[in-house]
């Protein structure tokens, strides 16, 4: 069962006025090292990539920069976070082909974003949304659990939330829609335990659970 528009437009009204200022908790310095926050970000906490680039950032924050690193020196400084072998290559590739096919810069087309090594759908609406100001949805693990679970969606992937919210939700909240519902997961509507009886939005929410 999915929630009508009136309803999903009210849930999103009550998210955006308790939630101040909703935007990524990843750190960064250039759009550069937003894309490769995102891509370390993977089965990894915000807090351990931040942890992790707030010294790196200060000396290598362009493809120029990891290019020349090489994998093994890139795999040295990211040794600390999950996947570090995948993610080192990854950003090695992606470092050599922005500076020699898009002159350094970070493509603002998701079709470009999309066939950049490790770069997924999530990652490509996050760039997309937050560094190019565009009305993209990043569908995490905390979009896709509140988006079913209040009936937002119902979808079996991630892509087919994604499609989901972007038909239900007001256009004008579109582009906050990704951070204020990954915030609300992170915080109230946990994976166990949601704190359901606090939820700003409880009265709104299919979720079956939430009265146990």
């Amino acid at each position: 069962m999915l929630l009508d528009k009136n309803k999903a437009f009210e849930l999103i009204t009550l998210l955006n006025k308790s939630i101040k200022n909703p935007q990524t908790s990843l750190k960064f310095r250039n759009r550069f090292t937003l894309l490769t926050s995102v891509l370390l970000s993977a089965q990894c906490t915000d807090v351990n990539v931040n942890n992790v680039t707030k010294n790196i950032y200060k000396k290598y924050y362009t493809p120029k920069h990891f290019a020349d690193l090489g994998i093994n020196k890139i795999r040295n400084l990211i040794k600390s976070i999950g996947l570090f072998n995948n993610k080192a290559k990854n950003l090695y590739y992606l470092s050599k082909i922005l500076l020699e096919k898009y002159q350094s810069k970070v493509p603002n087309k998701f079709e470009e974003l999309i066939v950049l090594p490790g770069v997924g759908r999530k990652t490509a609406n996050v760039v997309l949304n937050t560094a190019f100001n565009k009305p993209t949805i990043a569908v995490d693990t905390h979009v896709f659990r509140v988006g079913n679970r209040t009936g937002l969606s119902n979808g079996k992937n991630p892509e087919q939330v994604e499609n989901q919210l972007l038909k239900i939700l007001p256009i004008k909240h579109i582009k906050k829609a990704h951070n204020l519902i990954l915030l609300h997961g992170r915080y109230v509507c946990k994976s166990r335990n949601p704190l359901c009886k606090n939820c700003v939005i409880n009265k709104i929410c299919l979720y079956k659970g939430k009265n146990e």
